[in-house]
């Protein structure tokens, strides 16, 4: 992955290039780890080689799994950064195109770039993600007491 400074004070953009074979959420983790990305939001746009998406099921409160095992065009793709403890979290959510014209959406779990994933990154201030007894998932809390 490459990346470039677009801006930089108060909010600071950045572009960020993934290349062929990039697996998405742990280059980007690992991104944020390195650069110490406290609170961000992304969009992005590209291809991938394949992917694996999630729906999360209230009732059994787990994902589950939607294999796409195609190069298939990222129509949309958005998301977050919030840390939990001492580690980033992306949560990532994406609508891919397939060649027939169909889509499938979710939350990104696992993805391969082909050829790029262009990813534009705004960041600013600082969040953290709490563990929510509701629904089991680490939500993003929005003051000192983790409400």
């Amino acid at each position: 992955m490459k990346t470039k400074q677009l801006s930089t004070g108060g909010v600071s953009s950045r572009a960020l290039i993934f290349e062929t074979n990039d697996e998405v959420i742990s280059v980007l983790q690992d991104f944020a780890r390195r650069e110490n990305v406290r609170a961000a939001r992304f969009t992005a746009i590209g291809a991938f080689e394949r992917a694996t998406l999630a729906y999360f099921d209230w009732a059994t409160k787990a994902y589950i799994d939607i294999p796409v095992r195609e190069q298939v065009e990222v129509l949309v793709l958005a998301g977050d950064i919030a840390w939990q403890g001492r580690d980033p979290v992306a949560h990532v959510h994406c609508v891919l195109g397939r060649r027939d014209g169909s889509t499938v959406g979710g939350h990104l779990r696992q993805a391969i770039v082909r050829p790029t994933l262009e990813l534009m990154l705004t960041e600013a201030g600082a969040l953290e993600r709490r563990p929510d007894p509701a629904s089991g998932l680490a939500l993003i809390a929005t003051d000192a007491s983790g409400s």
